[in-house]
C-alpha cells in the first residue's frame, strides 16, 4: 500500500522581481535562447506604452520582436492557431508572453504548438495525455505579467476555449512553463480597481483551492497560505490606490505563489467557473469570486479543521464560519456580486453547465468528490445567491 506522504514535487522557475524589470526583458530573452522573440498579448495592450516600452527594450537588445495580439479574453483554439501561423510567418524562435491570463496563456500555447503535428485537444489536461507532445519542439517561452490573477507566468498549463464545443479546455506540458519570468509592478499600476479585484480573486481561489486539495504537499500549503495572506493585506490597498508599488508586487507575488501552489490541485470553484467563462464570456476571476464561498461550504465536512487553523492564523475569529463571513465581507467591500444571476447567468442550462463542471480537470483535485447532480445543485445556489442551499 502506498504511503499517503508519497509525492512528486515540481517548483517553479526563474524570476526577476522588482519595479522597473522590463529593462531586463532582453537579457531573459537571451537566458531562455530567445533572439526572434514573437511578443504575444491582447489587443487592449497592444498600443499601450507599456508594449511600446517592451518592444523597445528588445529592439536595443538586439532582438527585435515580431507581435501578435488576436487574443479573446477567454481565449479560442482559433487564437491560438492564429498565434502560430504568427510565429511562423515570422520565422520566431521564442515568444515573449505579455499581458493578463489571456496573454499569457496564448503565448504560451502558441509556443507550445508552434512545434507540434497533433490537434490541439490532443494534450488536454487528461492522465499523461502531456506524453504525446514533442518536447524537443516546444519553443522557450518569457513571461510578463501585467495583472495579479493567474500566476500563468509560473503555471504549466494553459486555458483555451474549445469553439465547437464552448468547453473551456486545460493544456498541459511541463515545459510550457516559462523559462524567465518578470515580475515588474510598475506595469500593473494602471489596471483599473474592478479588474485589480477580479484578478486578485483569482489568486485568492488558486490559493484556497490548493490549501483544500487532498495530497502530501507541505511546500504547496505553505506557499498557499502565504499567498492568501498576502492578498487579504494588499488587495484592498491596490484596489484602493492602484499607484501603491508596495501592494502591487505583492499582489504579483501572491499571483504567482497561487499559481506555483495549485500544483497541487485545484476544485470545484474552478470547475463551476470555467463553463460558465465559456458559455456566458464571463471575467474568470470574477466567476470564481462569486462562487468561492458556495463551493467553500459545500467542502466543508473535508476541510473545516484546516480552515479552522487558516482563520486563527489570519487573526479571524469564529473559525470555519467566520473565514467564510470574512470572505462574504471581502468580497463586498470589493464590489464582488453574490450570485451568478447578477452575472447574467440564468438557470436554462444548468444541467449542461452541470455536466462540464464534472468532466472538467479541476474537479479531481475537490476535496469531495462531486457528480454533475452535485454541481447542478451548487449552480442553482449560486444563481440564486442561497448560501444555505450549498450548505454540506
Amino acid at each position: 500500500m502506498t504511503s499517503p506522504f508519497t509525492a512528486a514535487w515540481n517548483y517553479p522557475t526563474r524570476v526577476l522581481v522588482g519595479p522597473g524589470r522590463i529593462a531586463d526583458l532582453g537579457e531573459a530573452c537571451a537566458q531562455a535562447g530567445i533572439a526572434r522573440p514573437l511578443l504575444v498579448t491582447d489587443p487592449g495592450l497592444m498600443s499601450t506604452p507599456l508594449v511600446a516600452r517592451a518592444l523597445a527594450v528588445l529592439e536595443a537588445a538586439g532582438s527585435p520582436a515580431s507581435t501578435f495580439s488576436e487574443v479573446k479574453g477567454n481565449p479560442t483554439n482559433a487564437n491560438v492557431e492564429a498565434g502560430v501561423a504568427a510565429y511562423e510567418a515570422a520565422g520566431a524562435d521564442g515568444v515573449v508572453a505579455f499581458g493578463g491570463g489571456s496573454g499569457l496563456d496564448v503565448g504560451k500555447m502558441v509556443a507550445f504548438m508552434a512545434g507540434q503535428t497533433r490537434p490541439i485537444w490532443d494534450f488536454e489536461d487528461v492522465g499523461d495525455w502531456w506524453t504525446r507532445a514533442d518536447a524537443a519542439a516546444i519553443a522557450p517561452i518569457v513571461a510578463v505579467p501585467t495583472t495579479a490573477g493567474t500566476g500563468s507566468e509560473v503555471g504549466r498549463a494553459a486555458v483555451v476555449t474549445n469553439e465547437a464545443s464552448h468547453e473551456k479546455k486545460i493544456i498541459f506540458h511541463p515545459k510550457m512553463q516559462p523559462t524567465v519570468v518578470i515580475l515588474d509592478p510598475e506595469l500593473t499600476v494602471g489596471l483599473p480597481p474592478k479588474l485589480t479585484a477580479w484578478t486578485g480573486f483569482d489568486a485568492l481561489a488558486h490559493c484556497l483551492e490548493a490549501f483544500s486539495a487532498p495530497g502530501f504537499h507541505p511546500l504547496a500549503d505553505g506557499v498557499a497560505v502565504n499567498g492568501a495572506r498576502l492578498i487579504k493585506l494588499y488587495l484592498p490597498r491596490a484596489v484602493a490606490d492602484g499607484a501603491d508599488i508596495e501592494a502591487r508586487a505583492n499582489m504579483l507575488a501572491a499571483a504567482s505563489m497561487g499559481a506555483t501552489a495549485f500544483q497541487k490541485g485545484l476544485g470545484a470553484i474552478h470547475s463551476l467557473s470555467h463553463p460558465v467563462g465559456a458559455l456566458y464570456d464571463t471575467h474568470h476571476g470574477l466567476t470564481n469570486g462569486v462562487v468561492m464561498p458556495y463551493v467553500l461550504l459545500a467542502n466543508r465536512p473535508a476541510i473545516q479543521e484546516r480552515f479552522t487553523h487558516l482563520a486563527r492564523s489570519f487573526e479571524i475569529d469564529g473559525g470555519f464560519d467566520g473565514f467564510i463571513d470574512w470572505i462574504l465581507r471581502f468580497r463586498e467591500d470589493l464590489h464582488v456580486p453574490h450570485s451568478l444571476a447578477e452575472l447574467g447567468v440564468d438557470e436554462s442550462r444548468i444541467d449542461e453547465m452541470a455536466e462540464k463542471a464534472e468532466r472538467d480537470p479541476s474537479t479531481g483535485g475537490n476535496p469531495i468528490p462531486f457528480k454533475a447532480a452535485d454541481f447542478a445543485r451548487l449552480y442553482r445556489a449560486a444563481i440564486r445567491g442561497d448560501l444555505d442551499a450549498a450548505r454540506a
